[in-house]
């Protein structure tokens, strides 16, 4: 049977939480290309955080940066990131704050039963922004 030693899972869990503790940073810019290139840097990761549109669903990897580059979610830094996220949560409640996206995906395929397929594994952000365009132009048009 395949299996992990559990020491072992612990050791290469942490040196990956070790990892992504140095990536939060905004001391280091760039560093070498070859290692721009294969790593995850903190450059990369500033575009995972940000909210700036050519950021949003970009730079998933946590480690390697490879997969985004082969999957096309790649994007390098070319301006500032503006840190945020695009639906603000009104709630200090911690058990809400991990949840809440759950309950926000339920209550959006039980209105749209029909677009569920691309609710759950489309883009957030592109479904997000033609419902917004879709309720502007509808206000636009009742406030004539």
């Amino acid at each position: 049977m395949l299996s992990f030693d559990p020491v072992v899972f612990i050791i290469v869990h942490q040196l990956e939480i070790l990892y992504q503790f140095w990536i939060h940073t905004e001391l280091i810019r760039k560093l070498p290309k070859p290692i721009e290139y294969i790593f995850v840097t903190p450059s990369h990761h500033r575009v995972h955080h940000a909210v700036n549109d050519d950021y949003i669903d970009k730079n998933f990897g946590s480690t390697l940066i490879i997969w985004d580059r082969m999957f096309g979610t790649f994007q390098p830094e070319k301006e500032q990131a503006i840190y945020g996220i695009t639906k603000p949560v009104n709630s200090f409640n911690p058990v809400y704050l991990v949840f809440h996206a759950w309950g926000d995906l339920l209550v959006d395929i039980w209105k749209r039963p029909r677009k569920a397929w691309s609710i759950m594994f489309g883009s957030p952000t592109l479904w997000e922004r033609e419902e917004v365009k879709k309720r502007a132009e509808k206000k636009r048009l009742t406030d004539r």
